[in-house]
């Protein structure tokens, strides 16, 4: 990051207000000195600061430092305490990034190669080499699909079927999912785990799923048709790595979606945090066009160790 010209920034983790992510749980606490009380609350990302930062024309940062979810599932890929990489970079869009990710994963093999001798990898020019986890995987280049081929492809669910509600829970039905009492985000989310996520980076190259549905990015750009959004996640072996957006930078747009966040973890009885004003005032004085994504560190040194689990690499203490 340092070579590419961003600069690291240092960011608190405890808020009095946070960004209202219906997808998610969060840590709250209370501050306390004498009579004074205050709620506080555990940032699950960095953003809501980096982003006042950006529109001052700080430029191009990153933040490497812990972020934290609560009512994470028991399992090898999820940790309520976790390391979190995200960066900005102006004058970018979410495929400019890609190329960028792409070159960090090639960096990270490289270098580990460079200092264990290459006795754990295969040898290869750079950007070639392949690193073992299960399968073989090169970084040479991405596989990309749009969501809706994604789901062509693996799911059977046409674009058609995909974007209108009524008939995309029609044919999860037909495929034996439950659908009563369930939303179109919740079926579409059950199919997307059950059926694609476990196929994407698995056919010898990481993979780059891109443009979601509007109704799974509140905090990114639209695309022309209005039904998409520019983001990305990518996988290696069925493994989610990292999220990106073209950042969303009009105020109203965003304070209308943060009012739909907010009702929507309303009606899941999630903690009832204020929502973060801040960020939105920072966007009124002029969010620079650039775009942000986070990393999950733990899951990608998953990769790189070639371990199943988040546990196998956390340092864990065990009362007697």
């Amino acid at each position: 990051m340092k070579k590419k010209g961003f600069l690291r920034v240092d960011l608190p983790v405890l808020s009095p207000s946070l960004i209202p992510e219906s997808y998610l749980e969060v840590f709250e606490t209370e501050y306390r000195y004498l009579d004074k009380r205050q709620k506080l609350y555990l940032t699950p990302s960095p953003e809501l600061f980096m982003k006042r930062l950006l529109s001052e024309g700080i430029g191009n940062i990153y933040y490497l430092g812990k972020a934290f979810r609560n009512s994470e599932p028991s399992s090898s890929l999820h940790s309520s305490e976790f390391t979190i990489l995200e960066f900005y970079k102006i004058n970018a869009d979410y495929l400019d990034l890609a190329k960028e990710v792409l070159e960090l994963l090639q960096f990270i093999l490289n270098s580990l190669r460079r200092h264990s001798g290459e006795s754990r990898f295969d040898r290869g020019d750079f950007g070639q080499a392949r690193v073992t986890i299960q399968n073989q995987t090169s970084f040479s280049k991405w596989e990309k699909f749009t969501v809706a081929e994604a789901f062509e492809k693996f799911a059977g669910i046409s674009e058609k079927e995909l974007f209108d509600k009524k008939t995309f829970i029609n044919k999860a039905k037909e495929k034996g999912y439950r659908v009563s009492g369930f939303s179109y985000e919740d079926i579409w989310s059950q199919i997307y785990t059950a059926e694609v996520e476990q196929k994407l980076g698995t056919r010898g190259f990481p993979t780059l799923i891109y443009d979601y549905p509007k109704e799974f990015a509140a905090l990114a750009k639209l695309n022309p048709d209005d039904r998409t959004a520019q983001r990305f996640e990518f996988y290696i072996q069925g493994v989610e790595l990292g999220d990106c957006y073209t950042e969303l930078s009009d105020w109203k747009q965003q304070q209308s979606r943060f009012k739909q966040e907010a009702d929507k973890r309303k009606k899941m009885k999630k903690i009832n945090h204020p929502i973060d004003k801040g960020m939105t005032t920072a966007l009124k004085y002029g969010l620079p066009d650039c775009a942000g994504i986070a990393i999950g560190l733990e899951r990608l040194a998953m990769i790189f160790a070639n371990v199943q689990s988040i546990q196998q690499i956390k340092l864990i203490t065990v009362e007697t």
